[in-house]
């Protein structure tokens, strides 16, 4: 199910970077067996992207590619820091074949880990709804066999309640391409989500996380896409691990069904918790 197509106050909780590191993967599989997300995003060139796959797939969870064209695997292919492919984006530079090729490549590499087509496609740092990314990935989702993904849309963030530094990032985020991806997504007769929650700058730990959480969910609205980048365990190659581990352990804290019990919210397809 799209998450746009909702009746009632479900938000779609999706945890990133699946495949980035096994602290990654272990954060995700312990949340997805509490209860705590709907979906994750998979680096499908991640070093962890088979590590606990048989798990993954028996939670249940709606599972997306991360499209990735900025973070460094080995792959092959095209893979730029972020700020030098938004500005070959938007000068119009990429080679469109050379794209078209690593879509189709991480898309046949998606379905060789998972035996099926993407529930839906996001992008690592975005990269999905940049231009001349945005057009040669719905093509090649066009020409899928099964059920159609949905796309992530960036735009219409939820921000009340926010610093304006948060909200700055989210404005940029969603000025890098979310309307022009929207109006491609609908002429495709593709879906995408209504609003999208969880921008922040990754700092201040369980305190400052735990406060933009309890401010995203008063703020959700039907439908709409929380993005999260949770992780179990340290890892001194992550830059990003403490900050990860503080999201987890907000995420997978009582206060988070407190919340959601406050602002009548559910996890759309987010299963029952095991039984201890």
């Amino acid at each position: 199910m799209s998450p746009d197509c909702v009746n009632n106050r479900r938000i779609v909780v999706c945890a990133d970077d699946y495949g980035m590191s096994p602290s990654v993967n272990a954060g995700i599989l312990a949340l997805a067996a509490q209860g705590r997300l709907s979906a994750t995003s998979i680096l499908v060139d991640g070093p962890a992207a088979a590590v606990g796959m048989p798990g993954l797939l028996e939670t249940g969870l709606q599972l997306g590619l991360h499209l990735n064209l900025t973070e460094s695997f080995g792959q092959p292919g095209l893979c730029l820091p972020l700020r030098q492919l938004i500005l070959q984006a938007y000068a119009r530079r990429l080679s469109c074949d050379q794209v078209q090729r690593d879509i189709q490549r991480q898309l046949q590499r998606f379905q060789d880990l998972t035996g099926r087509v993407p529930d839906y496609i996001d992008g690592h740092q975005h990269i999905h709804q940049l231009p001349g990314i945005r057009t040669p990935l719905l093509q090649a989702l066009d020409g899928l066999a099964g059920p159609r993904p949905w796309i992530r849309h960036t735009g219409r963030p939820r921000m009340a309640g926010l610093p304006w530094r948060l909200r700055f990032k989210a404005w940029v985020i969603a000025g890098l391409g979310a309307a022009a991806l929207h109006r491609q997504v609908q002429a495709s007769g593709f879906c995408d989500n209504p609003g999208f929650l969880g921008v922040y700058d990754f700092t201040g730990g369980v305190s400052a996380y735990a406060a933009w959480m309890a401010r995203w969910l008063a703020a959700a609205q039907d439908g709409d896409v929380l993005m999260c980048h949770p992780a179990l365990g340290l890892d001194p190659q992550d830059a990003l691990s403490s900050q990860r581990q503080a999201e987890y352990a907000v995420l997978a804290g009582a206060q988070m069904t407190q919340w959601l019990a406050q602002y009548q919210l559910t996890m759309m397809g987010a299963r029952s918790p095991k039984e201890p």
